[in-house]
């Protein structure tokens, strides 16, 4: 099997880490290695002399994707799930690794805003936080990503399956002990997606 990454991106609270987590669980039961790298705990701990200029949200994005490579030449598994507004910083990212499956969490401005339990939506409409991604800064979507979830309606389950549809049509992994009736399930859905 291929050594990969997989990099979630969207606005904030559009279900980036909820998602990661799943993935993470569904990655670790067909016996891979996984790490997340998940923005929050990255500010804390890594770059926490960052800020949220351009130029230091380029810089957090450079770094992580680093390590994410450093990961996957070590048989690690990298899920980094990072608002990364920047369709050139992600086209960077994906240049470093040779297996970059690209993740975009989709879900509309409103329902990110009654998501946020930390309340920085509410802080940033207030004027009270400055450059946040979605409100007065730019997310640049992505062109053309791998697997779109859309998390408004599909559920956390549903999503989780698309990525590894996507992930064990394209020989990255290989799930194994399907019952016939499972088996063409994940056919059937496969076509749905269009990935056969």
């Amino acid at each position: 099997m291929k050594e990969f990454c997989v990099w979630f991106t969207g606005l904030p609270c559009s279900g980036k880490s909820t998602l990661a987590n799943k993935l993470k669980e569904k990655l670790e039961e067909l016996g891979k290695k996984v790490y997340i790298l998940d923005g929050d705990i990255i500010r804390k701990e890594l770059n926490v002399d960052l800020g949220f200029s351009e130029e230091d949200r380029r810089e957090n994005i450079r770094r992580v994707s680093v390590v994410a490579k450093i990961l996957t030449e070590c048989g690690v598994v990298p899920i980094v799930a990072l608002v990364s507004p920047f369709r050139e910083s992600r086209k960077k990212a994906r240049e470093r690794m040779e297996n970059f499956v690209e993740v975009y969490v989709r879900a509309p401005l409103e329902v990110c805003k009654e998501r946020d339990v930390k309340g920085m939506y509410k802080l940033a409409l207030e004027g009270k936080i400055k450059g946040f991604t979605g409100i007065d800064d730019p997310y640049e979507e992505p062109e053309n990503p791998e697997v779109i979830c859309e998390t408004d309606k599909e559920s956390v389950d549903e999503s989780v399956e698309k990525i590894l549809a996507y992930l064990e049509n394209k020989g990255y992994l290989e799930r194994k002990g399907y019952t016939e009736e499972e088996e063409e399930a994940v056919k059937k859905r496969l076509e749905e997606l269009g990935y056969i």
